[in-house]
C-alpha cells in the first residue's frame, strides 16, 4: 500500500492530563535510566489532523498514514464538556520494525481542568512510530452522535540528555537498595511488658511526629478559574470550595518525603505553562485520589520521563497545536512500575496545589497516577510502595489518617462508576485514599488497581502489619519457654514493606534491649538470669507502634549437677567372652530445667531428663570408661565419668563340696561347665569387686540353688526355664564400693529336677 505523509509538526513541551494514559508495547524515544536531575527543558513536538466523519456523524476515521516521528497520540474534539458516546481506537506502525500494533481503545478522560479548550481521550503511548490509523464508532443508541471537530494529535516527547541513574526510585529505597529516606530522629519509646496472652501484635502507642523542613514557596500564584466550566444541573445551599490565590506555607509531615524526580528532572519546558499555580481554598489536603494511565504495562522504565513529557504536552498545548489547552499537567505525582516518582503539576510538591484529575473534587485533594494499566494486572510492589509513601507524606502534612474517611464537597453534579449520583455542593463521604472511579464514572484506576487501595492505605497509615517473631536462636524452646545462657538472637517478619518502618525494638520486660533498622529482620540481645518477657516492637513512619505477643525467656548460667554420680553394675543377661551385660546408673538435676544426659564414650547415646539407668555391655578383662554429659535447657553442661573392668571366674576356680560332674560344649562359657544333682553340693568363689553375677545354664528340668554372700544366705534361685539358656547371668549383687567377698552356691536337690549347672561368676573390678 502506498504511504501518504500527512501534516507537519509544531514545536512544544510536555503538558499534563488527568484522565487515563494508554501504552502500546513499542519502545523508542527513551531517555535511558533517568537520574532525576535538571538537564534543561526538552523540546516536544505536536501535530494534529482532522478525522473524516461519516454515517451522519456516528463514525469517524483516519486511514493508514505515514507520519513524522511520534510516540504518543490522542483524539480531541471541540467541546471540552462533551463526552465521547462511543469507542475510539488507534494503532501505530513501529518506526524500526515497520509492524502495526494491535488496536488500542482510548477512553474519554472527561473534563478535569476548567481551563480546557477541547475535550479528549486519554493519550496512548506507542513508542517510536511513523504511521497511524484511527477509527471511531458511536454506541448502539440511535441518538448517539460523535462530538464535532474530531482531531488526532501526535506527540513526539523529545529526548533528554539525562545521565545514567544515580538514585534509586522511591519504591526501591528499602526493598531493593536498603537505604530508605529516614524521617528526622525521634526519641526511643518504652512500653509496659506485653501481655503473654495477647494473641496477635497490636498497636501500643503513637510517637510524636518528627520535625521536617519545607520547600520554599513558589512565586505568588494567580487566581484560578472555578472548579469546572461545565454547567451545573442543580444547585445546593452548600457552596463548593474555591481555589485560593494565596500561596500557603508548607507544614511539616509525620512521614518523610520520598525521593521525587522534579519537573526539571524529567525535562518540563516551563515556558509552556506560564500561568502561576493555585492552591486549595482551605490550604489543606483532605484526601488522595489514585489513578492509572491504562491500556498496557509494556513500557520500559527508561521511557518514563518521556511518557510524562508526552502527557504534559498533550494536556497543556493549545487547541491550535492539537492539545487540550489545560493550565498544566493534571496529576500531582506520577509513579512508574519501577517505583520512580515524578513531580506533576507545578506549585511546590509540599504545598496544596490545585490539580486537574478528578472532576468535581479537585479543590480538596491531591493525586497520584500509576503509569500503566491495572484493569487486570496488579501494580508492582515498588509502585504501591511509592504511592503509599506519597500518600503518607502528603496526608501527614495535614494530620489526615490515610486509612480514614473524610467528607468532600462536590464541585458539580456527577455520577461515579458505581452508579451513585449527587448534586453540586453535596457533602459526600470518601476514603482519604480513594480511587478515581469513586468520584467519576470511569474504570480508573482499573479493577485490580482499585483492589490494591487497601494495601496503599495500610502501608501509608500504619501500624506495621503482620509483625511476628519467626525464630529465637541461641536458646532452646521447652514447654513454651526459651532457655538461654544469655546471648540470643530474635528474628521477625512483617507484611509491611520496610520503607514504612522507622525501626524495630527488642523489648525485655518492656524495656528496649536492642534497636534495629526498619529493614532489619533480627537483633541480638542478652537475657539476664531469671525469667523474662521478650517481645519485638515496630515503629511505623506514622509513629504508630505495634508489639508482638511476649515470649518467655529464662537466662541460666548454672550448670546441672550429678546428684548420683555415674555407677556401673552387672545385670541379668547373656555373658560371653566378648561382652558382659552391665547397667549404667546415674541421676542428674538442674536448678531450672534439665534437658538431657548424653553418653559420649565408649558409645554415643542420649537420654531424657527423667531417665537414670541404661543397659550396656563391656568386654571382659578390659577396662572401659563411661563418660556422661548432663545438659540443661540453656546449654550449660556437667561431665562425669566412671571406669569398670568385668572379670570372669570360671567354675573350675571354685572350691567344690559334694559331687560335681564336668561338661563340655561350645555353648558353655569357656567351653566347660560343672553340673550337680547332689543335695548340698556347693561351689565357693572369692574375689575383690563391687558387683557380681552368677552365670548358669538353664533347662526345663533345672533345679534350685541357695546363694550365700559372705556367709549369709541371700537368695534361693530357681534355674528352671521353658527354653534352654546358656551363659545366663541369673543373679546379681552390687556394693557401693569394691571389697573382698565370697559367693557360695548350694544345690537344693529339688524333687524331680535337682540338676544345677554353672558356668562360673562374673564380677566388676
Amino acid at each position: 500500500m502506498k504511504r501518504r505523509r500527512v501534516w507537519g509538526t509544531a514545536m512544544a513541551v510536555v503538558a499534563g492530563i488527568s484522565g487515563v494514559l494508554v501504552f502500546e508495547g513499542m519502545t523508542g524515544n527513551a531517555d535511558g535510566e533517568y537520574d532525576g536531575k535538571a538537564h534543561g527543558p526538552v523540546e516536544t513536538k505536536t501535530s494534529s489532523v482532522a478525522l473524516k466523519t461519516a454515517d451522519g456523524g456516528r463514525s469517524a476515521s483516519l486511514s493508514q498514514q505515514d507520519t513524522e516521528p511520534f510516540s504518543m497520540l490522542g483524539v480531541t474534539w471541540a467541546d471540552p464538556a462533551a463526552r465521547m458516546p462511543g469507542k475510539v481506537e488507534a494503532r501505530a506502525r513501529g518506526a524500526e520494525s515497520g509492524d502495526w500494533s494491535r488496536w488500542i481503545e482510548l477512553d474519554d478522560h472527561g473534563t478535569a481542568d476548567p481551563t480546557a479548550e477541547r475535550g479528549g481521550t486519554e493519550p496512548a503511548w506507542f513508542g517510536a512510530s511513523d504511521g497511524v490509523e484511527v477509527r471511531v464508532v458511536a454506541s448502539g443508541r440511535a441518538t448517539a452522535v460523535l462530538p464535532t471537530d474530531l482531531r488526532l494529535t501526535l506527540v513526539d516527547p523529545g529526548k533528554s540528555n539525562a545521565k545514567p541513574q544515580a538514585m534509586a526510585p522511591a519504591g526501591f529505597s528499602v526493598e531493593e537498595s536498603g537505604t530508605p529516606t529516614p524521617p528526622a530522629p525521634e526519641p526511643s519509646t518504652e512500653s509496659p511488658a506485653p501481655d503473654p496472652s495477647t494473641p496477635a501484635a497490636s498497636p501500643t502507642t503513637e510517637e510524636p511526629p518528627p520535625a521536617q523542613s519545607t520547600e520554599p514557596a513558589p512565586p505568588a500564584p494567580s487566581t484560578s478559574a472555578s472548579e469546572s466550566a461545565a454547567p451545573s444541573a442543580s444547585a445546593s445551599t452548600t457552596p463548593a470550595p474555591t481555589p485560593s490565590s494565596t500561596g500557603p506555607t508548607a507544614p511539616p509531615s509525620t512521614a518523610a518525603r520520598p525521593a521525587i524526580t522534579t519537573r526539571a528532572g524529567w525535562g518540563a519546558d516551563e515556558s509552556l505553562s506560564p500561568e502561576a499555580p493555585t492552591y486549595l481554598p482551605a490550604g489543606k489536603i483532605k484526601a488522595v485520589a489514585v489513578h492509572h494511565t491504562a491500556a498496557t504495562n509494556d513500557y520500559s522504565c527508561a521511557d518514563s520521563a518521556a511518557i510524562v513529557r508526552g502527557i504534559y504536552a498533550y494536556h497543556i498545548k493549545p487547541a491550535t497545536q492539537g492539545g487540550n489547552g489545560w493550565k498544566d499537567i493534571g496529576y500531582h505525582f506520577l509513579v512508574d512500575k519501577c517505583g520512580t516518582i515524578f513531580e506533576g503539576r507545578k506549585g511546590g510538591m509540599d504545598l496544596p496545589v490545585v490539580g486537574a484529575h478528578t472532576y468535581g473534587f479537585n479543590s480538596e485533594t491531591t493525586s497520584i497516577s500509576l503509569i500503566g494499566d491495572y484493569s487486570t494486572t496488579a501494580p508492582s510492589k515498588s509502585q504501591l510502595i511509592s504511592a503509599a509513601r506519597i500518600a503518607a507524606w502528603k496526608l501527614g502534612q495535614y494530620g489526615v489518617d490515610p486509612a480514614g474517611t473524610t467528607t468532600l464537597t462536590a464541585g458539580d453534579v456527577g455520577t461515579n462508576y458505581f452508579g451513585k449520583s449527587w448534586a453540586k455542593g453535596a457533602q459526600l463521604p470518601f476514603s482519604t485514599v480513594f480511587g478515581h472511579r469513586d468520584g467519576y464514572n470511569t474504570q480508573c484506576p482499573g479493577t485490580t488497581g482499585y483492589g490494591q487501595l487497601p494495601t496503599i492505605r495500610s502501608w501509608a497509615a500504619g501500624p506495621v502489619a503482620g509483625l511476628k517473631v519467626t525464630s529465637v536462636t541461641g536458646a532452646t524452646l521447652s514447654g513454651g519457654t526459651y532457655h538461654t545462657r544469655g546471648p540470643l538472637t530474635v528474628a521477625w517478619t512483617s507484611t509491611t514493606p520496610s520503607a514504612f518502618i522507622v525501626r524495630h525494638e527488642v523489648l525485655v520486660d518492656g524495656n528496649v534491649a536492642a534497636t534495629a533498622a526498619g529493614s532489619a529482620t533480627s537483633a541480638a540481645i542478652t537475657v539476664p538470669a531469671g525469667s523474662h518477657s521478650v517481645a519485638v516492637r515496630a515503629v511505623h513512619t506514622s509513629r504508630k507502634t505495634v508489639t508482638t505477643p511476649a515470649l518467655t525467656a529464662v537466662g541460666d548460667t548454672t550448670a546441672p549437677v550429678f546428684s548420683t554420680t555415674p555407677r556401673v553394675y552387672l545385670r541379668a543377661g547373656t555373658v560371653n567372652t566378648t561382652a558382659a551385660p552391665l547397667s549404667l546408673v546415674w541421676k542428674a538435676t538442674d536448678a531450672v530445667a534439665l534437658r538431657d544426659v548424653r553418653l559420649t564414650t565408649p558409645v554415643a547415646a542420649t537420654y531424657g531428663p527423667t531417665i537414670t539407668t541404661a543397659a550396656h555391655s563391656a568386654k571382659p578383662a578390659v577396662t572401659t570408661t563411661w563418660t556422661l554429659n548432663a545438659y540443661d535447657q540453656a546449654g550449660n553442661r556437667t561431665t562425669a565419668s566412671v571406669g569398670s573392668t568385668p572379670m570372669i571366674l570360671q567354675e573350675t576356680s571354685a572350691v567344690r563340696s559334694g559331687t560335681w560332674a564336668a561338661k563340655s560344649s561350645t555353648s558353655y562359657l569357656g567351653g566347660k561347665s560343672l553340673s550337680s544333682t547332689a543335695r548340698n553340693a556347693s561351689l565357693t568363689w572369692t574375689f575383690t569387686g563391687r558387683s557380681v553375677a552368677w552365670v548358669v545354664s538353664r533347662a526345663s528340668n533345672s533345679g534350685q540353688a541357695y546363694v550365700y554372700v559372705d556367709g549369709v544366705k541371700l537368695a534361693t534361685v530357681d534355674l528352671r526355664s521353658t527354653t534352654a539358656k546358656y551363659r545366663d547371668a541369673i543373679w546379681t549383687r552390687n556394693w557401693s564400693s569394691a571389697g573382698k567377698h565370697t559367693v557360695k552356691i548350694v544345690v537344693v536337690g529339688t524333687a524331680g529336677r535337682p540338676t544345677v549347672t554353672t558356668d562360673g561368676l562374673v564380677y566388676l573390678r
